[in-house]
């Protein structure tokens, strides 16, 4: 229980530093005339996961201490978003620059994370959940804290706020137990500084198809990052931050009941119900457009516990059972390259383009209920498809370095 509290800490922090800014900063831009480099803001984390995978390859898995490596990463990201609203004053690219490299900080610390929890508990389908709710719970207390203790949606103290918590974390991480890199003291090779080895999963048919449905289902995903507080803002919302929360409560809720829908659900049919909330979601925003149906936005909103907890936690914990203790590290990193880097970025590039399609007018007007359906649409496809297509087995091959050959049929 001594070392679950531990990592639960670890957990809150590491999720307020993300929360504190990433639902608001698009409210931020429009408000400082930024509006049209939102997609942009949503774009340099996606492609700072994609190069993390190979830095958890080099230092993580081989020559530093997870702990450490998290402390010089959270103090470098916090100096970062301190820089922000000053370089802001130059333009929206200036701000853009101090979000990447803020970014290419943080972004490898949501596998090492992930990897110091798994290396210190025993039983993950039950432990694992109830240290990452207080992620969940970081989130929304930082949501809370910029939105609606100091009014921050649409000003600079959503980046000072995110800095301050970066420090603190930073300290805080090298208190947590140590957790030396699995790999200290083998041979560098090129395959395995750059992953290489966590791609022998993909021989599993079933992992494959996880990673690409993966991939192609968080290309929707981006629209609700970047552009649902900005409709909820539309609609009449006010304390937007406070208001997106709610679906943060809500995966605290399912958080804490995954162990018995793992029980009851298995793998395969977590996911899938994951994928049809975001359906769900999608559809309700799209419907809401015409009479600015708060309602139905609300409960969109609310969905997003089933949508993360039963796709993103699930996923996290299905790659951790197929994989060796030795590429743990870089099994996640991939998971959040696919994920947090190639899916969403290329998805908040897509629907960037999709506002630019729908807005027109001056002052500019947004069809929202057009914009909304293309989601719907595309994570409906790809919900279709990956219920066809993944079959797991069990868990025949885990921890054993060699992925069993899984039948398409």
């Amino acid at each position: 229980m001594y070392i679950r509290t531990r990592l639960s800490v670890m957990m809150f922090l590491q999720f307020f530093i993300w929360g504190a800014w990433y639902v608001t900063v698009g409210n931020y831009m429009k408000a400082h005339d930024m509006f049209g480099q939102v997609s942009w803001a949503y774009t340099v984390g996606p492609i700072a996961a994609i190069i993390s995978p190979f830095f958890l390859g080099i230092v993580a898995d081989r020559f530093f201490a997870t702990e450490r490596v998290l402390a010089s990463m959270h103090l470098l990201g916090a100096v970062a978003m301190f820089a922000a609203p000053f370089v802001a004053e130059s333009g929206p690219w200036f701000l853009i620059g101090a979000l990447f490299i803020h970014m290419l900080a943080y972004m490898p610390t949501l596998g090492l994370t992930n990897t110091l929890a798994f290396h210190n508990i025993e039983n993950q389908e039950e432990d694992f959940p109830f240290i990452r709710v207080f992620g969940t719970i970081g989130w929304i207390a930082a949501n809370w804290v910029v939105s609606k203790w100091l009014n921050g949606d649409e000003t600079a103290v959503q980046f000072y706020v995110t800095g301050i918590a970066g420090v603190i974390l930073a300290v805080y991480s090298i208190t947590l137990p140590h957790t030396p890199p699995p790999a200290a003291g083998k041979k560098a090779l090129l395959r395995e500084i750059l992953g290489v080895d966590a791609l022998r999963l993909l021989r599993e048919w079933s992992f494959t198809v996880f990673i690409v449905g993966s991939f192609l289902i968080c290309i929707p995903l981006a629209a609700y990052f970047a552009y649902a507080p900005v409709y909820a803002g539309k609609v009449g919302f006010k304390d937007i931050a406070f208001v997106m929360s709610s679906g943060q409560i809500s995966e605290i809720v399912f958080m804490l009941l995954m162990p018995w829908f793992f029980r009851r659900l298995g793998v395969k049919w977590m996911l899938i119900v994951g994928m049809l909330a975001w359906v769900v979601r999608y559809g309700l925003f799209a419907a809401a457009d015409d009479d600015n149906i708060r309602w139905m936005i609300f409960l969109g909103i609310l969905l997003h516990g089933i949508c993360y907890d039963f796709f993103f936690v699930t996923g996290f914990i299905y790659t951790d059972k197929k994989c060796t203790k030795e590429i743990r590290g870089q099994a996640q990193g991939l998971l959040v390259l696919v994920t947090q880097g190639l899916g969403l970025g290329i998805g908040a590039q897509i629907v960037g383009r999709l506002v630019a399609t729908y807005t027109h007018g001056e002052p500019p007007v947004t069809d929202w209920g057009s914009f909304w359906l293309v989601p719907t649409i595309m994570a409906g496809v790809v919900m279709l498809v990956f219920a066809a297509l993944f079959h797991d087995r069990g868990d025949s091959s885990e921890k054993t370095g060699t992925p069993t050959e899984d039948s398409p049929s």
